[in-house]
């Protein structure tokens, strides 16, 4: 875990948080549906932002290749391009599915891309911000494959493979993973004591305290106590609930898209251990 990096939130000024665009999924067109969806998020909260974290799995799959990227995304890119030429800062972190995320959102513009949870002052608040993917326990499978698929050399090895071909096979693990979780209901709320990541949050809090952790990867919008005095914010996903959410320097809401309205809980919590 990295020191803390301290953020300003001028008067007036929120930092924003969404997370698993997965665009590229299922089909075409509905991923270019959800891009224009979130371009007119971006649209709508530059206006009062001091940052915006885009936590993981921003892409269904990402890999980058020496001279070339995976086609499409113009949208997305474009604007997140006229958002940091303006001065506003955004912040990327790789999620399960475009962990192959390399320097070219750094080189074009100048978006810092994190591998691991990270920690942030904003205002006064701390905030532990990551995508969740291997935290926690259990997932013992996933967490000797995502150690294999961030080597440098199986992803030097990768690059000698044909886009097309890389690409299209990576795209129908990723439809085959997806009908894999929803057929086990593995994105349904498991309780809290069951939670992987709320069980992450338990036992960081017993070592540094932490306002807020915020992450994605469950695809379950949350909002849980930690403890009395400290949050899990789950971001939930844009594929269907299209939830993010909003710090205003004092206290953190979890919103819907378009409405901006607060999202309404599923899942109540019972008790605050």
């Amino acid at each position: 875990m990295t020191d803390v990096e301290t953020i300003l939130l001028p008067p007036g000024r929120k930092a924003y948080f969404a997370s698993d665009f997965h665009l590229g999924t299922p089909t075409p067109e509905q991923s270019r549906a959800r891009e224009r969806a979130v371009v007119a998020w971006l649209d709508h909260v530059k206006t009062d932002a001091a940052i915006i974290f885009l936590v993981g799995d921003v892409f269904d799959f990402w890999f980058e290749y020496k001279h070339s990227i995976p086609k499409g995304f113009a949208r997305l890119q474009g604007k997140l391009a006229e958002l940091t030429d303006a001065g506003l800062p955004v912040v990327l972190f790789t999620g399960n599915h475009d962990m192959w995320m390399d320097s070219y959102f750094t080189d074009e513009m100048g978006i810092p891309v994190y591998r691991a949870p990270r920690q942030y002052q904003l205002g006064e608040k701390t905030f532990l911000i990551g995508h969740g993917d291997g935290l926690g326990p259990g997932d013992h499978v996933y967490k000797q494959l995502k150690k294999v698929f961030e080597n440098r050399l199986a992803r030097r090895l990768f690059r000698y493979v044909h886009p097309d071909l890389g690409i299209g096979l990576a795209h129908k693990w990723s439809r085959s993973s997806r009908a894999s979780n929803e057929k086990k209901d593995e994105e349904r709320f498991l309780g809290e004591d069951r939670e992987w990541l709320m069980q992450y949050c338990r036992e960081v809090e017993q070592q540094r305290h932490h306002d807020y952790y915020i992450f994605g990867h469950r695809h379950l919008p949350l909002d849980l106590n930690v403890t009395t005095d400290s949050r899990y914010i789950n971001l939930g996903e844009w594929v269907s609930a299209r939830t993010y959410a909003a710090f205003d320097g004092a206290d953190l809401h979890l919103l819907t898209w378009p409405d901006n309205q607060p999202y309404k809980m599923k899942h109540r919590q019972t008790d605050v251990r």
